[in-house]
């Protein structure tokens, strides 16, 4: 019994690495975007740039963390089950609690729409690329899927 607990901690963890990998990457890519050019060009998205290198080693620590926990629950979510909704509600829950988190901090709804637009649809994104990284992943047996009992 507990090697099959084992097993499956393994898989878990590599299907978390992999998902935290990609969605550091995409999201590195997206912020360095944001940073030069959305935050650049347009006003309402200025709250979207990086200026400091601690605020860059965090916000890649939290989309480390995010992917890594995404790639954990996704492989738990679809099972070895065939139901592309659950593949699609997990990567749609995932982005929008990851995207509307900021709406409750944020004092000032009006003028930072478009930024909370951009988040949203940035956290969704993540989330998907790390999703196909996973299913591509379990399709080459890298990491097993969790079986359902």
């Amino acid at each position: 019994m507990s090697v099959n607990l084992t097993t499956e901690r393994i898989e878990s963890l590599k299907a978390g690495t992999l998902a935290a990998l990609f969605f550091t990457l995409v999201y590195s890519l997206i912020a360095v975007v944001n940073t030069l050019v959305l935050g650049e060009q347009f006003e309402e998205l200025a709250t979207l740039q990086i200026t400091t290198a601690f605020e860059w080693v965090v916000k890649v620590a939290i989309a480390w963390l995010s992917g890594f926990l995404f790639g954990v629950t996704y492989r738990y979510v679809i099972r070895d089950d065939k139901n592309p909704h659950l593949n699609d509600g997990a990567v749609l829950a995932f982005g929008l609690v990851r995207g509307l988190a900021p709406v409750e901090v944020e004092q000032n709804l009006g003028s930072t729409f478009w930024s909370l637009g951009v988040f949203g649809a940035e956290s969704i994104l993540c989330f998907a690329i790390a999703r196909l990284a996973i299913d591509w992943a379990i399709h080459r047996h890298w990491v097993k899927s969790f079986k359902s009992s």
